[in-house]
C-alpha cells in the first residue's frame, strides 16, 4: 500500500505517449475530514481532487492554476476543485452530506450524486494574457468520462482517464488514486491500445493502488514490455490559501453598521472558509482596526 501523496509523470519509448500516475489517499481523507462528507460525497469530491491535480502535469510554474467546476443537477450540488504547479489542491461539494444508495453493483453512486445533466469547466491560469476556460455539458456525472469528453472537445488532446476513490465502513477514505494517458502528436496508435488493454485489465485505479507499494511498481505494471522514461515526480497535499489576516482585510471593506450586522448573538463575526471549512472569528473592532486609512 502506498504511503505518501504523489505524482508521477513517464513517456513512452517513442515520446509519443504521456502518462500521469496519482496516489492521492492522504489528502482526500483530509478533505473528508474537513468537509464531513457521506460516502458518495467523498468519493466524488475525491475524484475532482485528483484530477485537479493530474491535470497539472503540463505545467511549467508552482504559481500556475487549474480550477475544475461541476455543475450537475444532482443532490450533491457545485462541486470545485483548484490545484497548482505546485502539487497543491483544495476543494468542496455544495452539499456534502447529500448521498445515495449504491448502484445494483455495489458501487458508490457518484454519477447520480452529481447529476447527468449540466456541465464541467475547467479554467486554466498558466501565466498568458488571459486564462484559458473551456466548457461541455456533463456525459455521465461520473467525473473521468466528463473530464475525457472535455479533453476532447476543448483541448482536442485524446485522453484516457481513470479516477478512483474507496470508501472504508467507517467512511474513512481507504483508498484514492488516478491514471491519466494522453496521445501527444505522432503517438504510436499500437503502443496506445497496449496501454489502454493493460489499464483496464488491471481493473479499478484505486484497488490496484493497494495492491502495490508505489507507483513506480504500478506504471511498471501498466507498461509491461513497453520502454519508458520517468520524466518527473511530485509531492502531493490538500492546501487552502484562506488565511485570518487575508479575511480580516476582506471584511474591513465594509461598512461599521454592515460589519455590526454580521455579528451573532455574542457580538462576533464569524466566516467560514468554503474550501477547507475553517472557521475564522472576529470582534467589530479587530475588522475596523484592519482598515486602511483614507488619503
Amino acid at each position: 500500500m502506498i504511503t505518501t501523496d504523489y505524482m508521477l509523470k513517464a513517456l513512452d519509448a517513442s515520446g509519443g505517449v504521456k502518462i500521469v500516475l496519482a496516489a492521492s489517499t492522504r489528502l482526500v481523507e483530509y478533505a473528508r475530514q474537513r468537509h464531513n462528507t457521506s460516502a458518495t460525497a467523498s468519493a466524488a469530491l475525491g475524484r475532482v481532487l485528483t484530477a485537479a491535480l493530474l491535470m497539472t502535469h503540463d505545467f511549467k510554474a508552482s504559481s500556475d492554476v487549474v480550477s475544475i467546476r461541476f455543475t450537475g443537477d444532482g443532490p450533491a450540488g457545485v462541486i470545485i476543485a483548484t490545484a497548482t504547479g505546485a502539487g497543491t489542491v483544495r476543494g468542496y461539494v455544495s452539499n456534502p452530506q447529500a448521498d445515495l444508495p449504491a448502484t445494483p453493483s455495489g458501487k458508490l453512486d457518484v454519477g447520480g450524486l452529481v447529476g447527468r445533466e449540466g456541465y464541467v469547466e475547467v479554467v486554466k491560469d498558466i501565466g498568458l494574457k488571459q486564462p484559458f476556460s473551456g466548457r461541455v455539458p456533463l456525459v455521465s456525472g461520473e467525473i473521468a468520462e466528463d473530464l475525457v469528453n472535455y479533453y476532447m472537445y476543448s483541448e482536442q488532446i485524446p485522453t484516457l482517464l481513470a479516477l478512483g476513490v474507496l470508501v472504508d465502513v467507517d467512511l474513512s477514505v481507504k483508498s484514492a488514486g488516478g491514471l491519466m494517458v494522453q496521445a501527444l502528436p505522432g503517438a504510436d496508435e499500437e503502443v496506445i491500445a497496449q496501454i489502454e488493454s493493460q489499464v483496464l485489465a488491471g481493473g479499478n485505479i484505486s484497488s490496484s493502488l493497494l495492491e502495490v507499494d508505489s507507483l513506480e511498481t504500478l506504471l511498471q505494471r501498466i507498461m509491461g514490455e513497453l520502454d519508458y522514461q520517468i520524466i518527473g515526480k511530485q509531492d502531493l497535499e490538500f492546501c487552502c490559501t484562506c488565511n485570518r489576516e487575508r479575511l480580516q482585510v476582506i471584511l474591513s471593506s465594509y461598512s461599521r453598521e454592515e460589519i455590526e450586522g454580521l455579528c451573532d448573538d455574542n457580538g462576533i463575526v464569524e466566516v467560514t472558509c468554503n474550501f477547507c471549512n475553517e472557521q475564522y472569528h472576529y470582534t467589530p473592532e479587530q475588522i475596523i482596526k484592519a482598515k486602511k486609512p483614507q488619503p
